[in-house]
């Protein structure tokens, strides 16, 4: 392509919204990323089994916007599905995260029952406690409870996850943590929550076929450079590698996954199993309940967080601790004064976690606000309702 209006660095969530609206405003995008494939995290393909694989951890698709909805929904058809996540929790499955059937399964009945009534009385039935509340109440009982959820389910889990105990994390870190008041096993409660009929790929393959767009794999921001310019440069890449680590390198964590197939049918009750006490992995989810597959085996993956090695892993996610956010901001000061034609946005660039729809949510804001209808398609898309009977 000649000379782009808009050069895309990163063809996950954020680049790949950002970069459709604006070719469908008449924008010639040029999309590159350093991987042999689109998509960013959220990357799916066949094993050599047949079955779907999140190559990089699940990834459940759930949004309360309308608007993301409506927008991903162009390229996509969607299998309802809503997930579910079990914690081995005292030699007992439970729900996750934590509620009134996880109670009656691990305490004794009377016990529970107590519980549940001063939990109904402070709170309300159906309300979403946070256990740092819990913790600090004035009630004994209660305070007992958010001490006993934290040391089970919470503290190391969260250890594994990031190599930290939970107080050397950001308080807002153990705030968001709920216990909820009802009986709702469900883990998300967004009102839409579905998966990509045919993979997240799939989609992203339909998002990024507009005619104005280029896409360049295995090819970095540093590769183009000094020999492609453009208008305006969305950057979703991390900020430190950007600025060549001048002020020491950002904290992340990183993820190690281990896939394993059985010639069952399927293993676990539900989805995903959460391992706060036990095993060195954090969780094993099980391919077949997020892609509703129809197959003789199933794919399983455990997970193992391990500390990020520049070079060496994928930064998954950002350490939310008060220093690292400092150093950030330094970062972002920095690269906005030496690339003032770069826009800044995604979990990298941003140094904050996004769930998918967050992402896709900034990036259709972004365009927006430079010049995009969030409305306008100016050609269709192809639609594919996806086949999980047979190896594709």
């Amino acid at each position: 392509m000649a000379q782009p209006d808009w050069i895309v660095v990163g063809a996950g969530f954020t680049g790949a919204t950002f970069a459709e609206r604006m070719a469908s405003a008449g924008r010639k995008v040029l999309v590159v990323d350093a991987r042999s494939h689109i998509g960013g995290n959220a990357f799916d393909d066949f094993n050599e089994h047949g079955i779907l694989v999140h190559r990089y951890g699940p990834h459940v698709f759930h949004t309360n916007s309308d608007m993301v909805w409506n927008y991903l929904s162009r390229f996509t058809k969607w299998l309802p599905y809503e997930h579910k996540v079990l914690g081995l929790v005292e030699g007992k499955l439970v729900p996750i995260p934590f509620n009134l059937n996880s109670l009656a399964l691990l305490f004794a009945p009377e016990a529970a029952a107590r519980v549940e009534e001063t939990l109904v009385c402070s709170y309300g039935s159906g309300h979403r406690v946070p256990i740092l509340k819990l913790m600090n109440s004035s009630v004994p009982a209660l305070r007992d409870f958010g001490h006993y959820i934290y040391e089970q389910v919470y503290a190391g889990y969260t250890f594994k996850q990031w190599g930290l105990r939970p107080e050397e994390l950001n308080s807002s870190v153990t705030a968001r943590v709920p216990i909820r008041v009802d009986r709702d096993d469900r883990y998300f409660l967004d009102k839409f929550q579905a998966m990509p009929r045919g993979g997240y790929a799939a989609m992203f393959s339909r998002m990024l076929a507009h005619p104005n767009i280029t896409v360049q794999l295995n090819c970095c921001w540093s590769d183009i450079r000094q020999s492609v310019s453009a208008e305006g440069i969305l950057y979703t890449g991390a900020l430190d590698e950007l600025l060549d680590y001048r002020f020491g390198a950002l904290q992340y964590r990183s993820c190690r996954f281990e896939h394993r197939t059985t010639a069952q049918d399927k293993v676990q009750p539900v989805g995903t199993i959460n391992y706060p006490n036990s095993e060195i992995f954090t969780r094993v989810t099980e391919q077949k309940f997020l892609t509703g597959q129809v197959t003789a085996s199933t794919t399983l993956v455990a997970e193992y967080p391990e500390p990020h090695e520049i070079g060496q892993t994928i930064a998954y996610y950002p350490v939310p601790r008060a220093e690292n956010e400092q150093l950030y901001r330094r970062y972002l000061a920095a690269a906005k004064a030496e690339h003032p034609r770069m826009l800044f946005s995604g979990r990298l660039a941003d140094y904050q976690y996004y769930n998918m729809d967050q992402a896709c949510a900034r990036a259709l804001t972004l365009a927006y606000n430079h010049g995009a209808d969030l409305t306008k398609t100016e050609v269709e898309y192809p639609q594919h309702e996806g086949s999980f009977s047979q190896t594709p």
